[in-house]
């Protein structure tokens, strides 16, 4: 395919603008929710509204992968972000919950394809010397989206109505429309003969759908020993044997178990599902310690967090000016040793640490991120054949956003753990007397209502502390095990293989 200077720009601003558009309807909704719930009504099912974006993005994510090794990119990414537009249309106009609900599914869909194909594509169109360059644009989009969503959602939703937030997505939907269309056409020989894998599409979204709802629900709503997530566990593990025995059979699989013995795959894989564990981790758990323990303003704990975002645009867009030259294995080391460091840096907080500090510590784990999660992609697509790029690629996406969600799950367990205690010696104590009935029955059941400054001023002093004191416990424990998740991050990097396949690599 040859394509002009402007050309290809126009498919890889396109591009961009379609991962931008998946990455920020994530976050947007954020800030608009209690507006929604205030229209629509449906409170119980407020967190679905979530939780049903990325349950669909997450199971479409490998299957739209094999598609793009089966068909045409083109007409998939074209498909992609047309469901998403169609969606944000239905969801903007949503007239009850239930209906927002299911546009968030089918919007999730779109953005698994977007997320799967969109470095196929960027990996088509650029020159191979600059392909290190143009990828690691893609991944500063991550950091941009994190940063904007919420903010973007709470201007919308102050100054205009809360159907903006999906509305606006439709005429950026037809932007990209036009842009892939017109100028984006595959290069990549695709099979005569195509075998869908229906089974192994079943039994692989049934593995991953009952593994997120486990870790969606466990230690929140359900203990982990009762019987649902216990049996959620048992059928993800069911799912994923029979998965295997499969794939083993299938002449044309959704994700080949050899897949798993080529070392460049499998560390790549390995490292950004850790380095994701560690910093979507920060991400949800890290604003508890500043707000609860250090005592800032939520201003303060967002101009905060923005650092990890800052971090991981601005360290992607550095290394890939130069990845290309270093080699990916040396950049991946580089990004594991500065996760450490930044990881480490955070069990040096105390209640008294400057602001300027921790904006310093989650920017450094922000950078070894965007090492990390460049360094990754580029290994995981050269170290697999051409014809398998768009497995490699979803895979890499996969592991990224199955290492957040397991990362969460396992340290939202702590932090659930710890206020179960308080909440038991709280009330053997008798101290929620002080407190209106309402605000005791809300503050126990949710940390962050616990850690809202008007709620705050109504606590008790021995209330008040002990509040901070399992906050302080919870959240040293979420920095130890990310601490650990880096280490291991920094292992799996140092295994990855030190050449690529010069075959895969073009």
């Amino acid at each position: 395919m040859t394509l002009t200077h402007s050309q290809r720009l126009t498919v890889i601003g396109s591009a961009l603008t379609a991962l931008f558009l998946g990455a920020l309807d994530a976050l947007i909704i954020s800030t608009a929710m209690p507006t929604v719930v205030a229209e629509l009504g449906g409170l119980g099912l407020f967190s679905w509204v979530y939780s049903a974006y990325f349950l669909a993005r997450a199971v479409s994510l490998p299957i739209f992968g094999k598609l793009a090794d089966l068909y045409q990119c083109r007409m998939l990414f074209l498909a992609s972000i047309g469901m998403f537009g169609l969606a944000s249309i239905a969801a903007g106009c949503a007239w009850d919950m239930t209906v927002l609900i299911l546009a968030r599914v089918v919007q999730g869909v779109g953005a698994g394809g977007i997320f799967a194909l969109v470095y196929v594509i960027l990996v088509d169109v650029s020159k191979p010397e600059n392909r290190g360059r143009t990828l690691s644009t893609a991944s500063s989009v991550w950091g941009i989206a994190s940063v904007l969503g919420p903010t973007l959602g709470g201007i919308i939703v102050t100054y205009g109505s809360w159907r903006w937030v999906f509305l606006l997505n439709v005429p950026l939907s037809l932007v990209c429309l036009w842009g892939i269309a017109r100028y984006f056409k595959d290069t990549r020989p695709k099979r005569e003969n195509v075998s869908l894998d229906f089974m192994g599409v079943a039994t692989l979204s049934t593995a991953i759908i009952a593994f997120l709802f486990a870790l969606l629900l466990g230690g929140r709503s359900h203990p982990w020993s009762s019987p649902l997530i216990v049996g959620l566990l048992a059928l993800s593990a069911l799912g994923l044997i029979t998965f295997i025995i499969t794939e083993r059979r299938a002449p044309e699989p959704i994700l080949s178990i050899g897949f798993f013995k080529n070392r460049g795959f499998a560390t790549g894989n390995a490292a950004v599902f850790l380095s994701s564990f560690a910093i979507f981790s920060m991400f949800a758990f890290a604003p508890l310690f500043i707000q609860g323990v250090q005592g800032k303003s939520p201003m303060q704990v967002g101009i905060v967090m923005v650092s990890l975002s800052l971090g991981w645009s601005l360290g992607s867009l550095a290394l890939g000016q130069i990845i290309d030259h270093l080699g990916y294995k040396p950049c991946a080391l580089a990004g594991g040793m500065v996760l450490v460091a930044g990881c480490a840096m955070t069990l040096t907080f105390t209640s008294q640490t400057m602001l300027w500090f921790s904006f310093g510590t989650f920017f450094v784990v922000g950078v070894g991120m965007g090492f990390v999660a460049l360094a990754t992609l580029l290994v995981v697509q050269s170290w697999l054949d051409v014809k398998d790029l768009g497995v490699a690629t979803a895979s890499n996406q996969f592991a990224r956003t199955l290492g957040g969600t397991v990362g969460v799950g396992v340290c939202g367990s702590f932090i659930a753990a710890r206020f179960a205690d308080l909440s038991s010696v709280v009330r053997q104590a008798g101290l929620l007397s002080h407190l209106p009935a309402h605000l005791a029955e809300a503050g126990m059941g949710q940390v962050e209502a616990l850690l809202r400054p008007d709620i705050q001023a109504l606590i008790p002093e021995d209330l008040g502390r002990m509040l901070r004191e399992a906050v302080t416990r919870g959240t040293r424990q979420v920095f130890w095990t990310v601490c650990g998740a880096a280490l291991l991050c920094l292992l799996a990097c140092l295994q990855i293989p030190r050449r690529r396949r010069t075959a895969a690599a073009d």
